[in-house]
């Protein structure tokens, strides 16, 4: 019996990483894609589970990006079961403070980037009426977040695309889930610039990315809208975030997310 086919976008490392691993442990054939130098060694990690694997390295914050990446989807000729729609960057500090280039960064690739390559994976699913979209939001896109500002402005898109597409596909067998996860142990802090903070050097330890794409993919199967992952404390932080009044947020964000030495401008 032939292998079913998925796509992970940002498989190379943390959570896309693991989602590719998630995949592949459970029989389905690969295309992942990233922009990152660590994606051929993923893709060898991701092979060693048996499955075949197809590797794009291609910037999805670009439109040329996309269409690489969808062109090389398509030439394979094969209908796409799952689609993980994962790649996404963020930056920590003040908005008055940041970098502008890094922040456009931010929209071009998780709300611009995630937009463009939906568009193709919807119109390819519904061409067959079968497929399963998960998009990983965050946790950060139903909260008050100072000090990240942009991003978790992206992630409030992505969480709200995600919710109005599956109601879009609600009669049809496509399925769109919703992956919320908390702080969890990547290099995204590194590259987000908040290490020396509390939630980048202490809260990234409330989640392995591993376990955050477990219960991802088994949310997914399941036909699940959302799912917080992947600690408790996430999950009740995820439950209350509509209970709780937005300046408490605010402050709680804020505390996490401020620098622990130095002083700022």
């Amino acid at each position: 019996m032939a292998k079913e086919l998925a796509l992970v976008t940002g498989a190379s490392s943390g959570i896309g990483y693991s989602l590719a691993q998630e995949l592949a442990n459970r029989g389905y054939d690969l295309i992942v894609c990233s922009s990152g130098d660590r994606l051929p060694g993923a893709a060898e990690d991701f092979r060693k589970a048996g499955t075949n694997v197809v590797e794009v390295q291609a910037d999805l914050a670009t439109r040329d990006g996309v269409m690489e990446l969808w062109n090389r989807v398509e030439s394979l000729n094969r209908p796409l079961a799952i689609a993980c729609l994962n790649a996404g960057v963020g930056v920590g500090g003040l908005f008055r403070d940041t970098d502008l280039d890094e922040e456009l960064k931010i929209v071009e690739l998780n709300c611009t980037g995630t937009v463009h390559l939906a568009k193709h994976v919807v119109r390819h699913m519904t061409a067959r009426n079968a497929g399963r979209i998960l998009f990983t939001a965050s946790i950060a896109g139903e909260m008050v977040a100072p000090r990240q500002a942009v991003y978790a402005a992206s992630k409030a898109f992505d969480l709200s695309f995600a919710h109005s597409l599956r109601y879009e596909l609600r009669d049809t067998n496509i399925t769109v889930t919703a992956l919320q996860p908390g702080p969890t142990d990547t290099d995204f802090f590194r590259r987000a610039h908040m290490e020396n903070t509390e939630v980048g050097s202490e809260g990234k330890k409330e989640s392995q990315p591993e376990d955050v794409a477990k219960q991802g993919i088994e949310a997914l199967m399941k036909g699940e809208d959302h799912v917080y992952a992947a600690s408790m404390k996430t999950k009740v932080e995820g439950m209350m975030a509509n209970l709780i009044p937005g300046k408490v947020k605010g402050a709680v964000h804020e505390k996490l997310s401020k620098p622990k030495t130095g002083t700022e401008g």
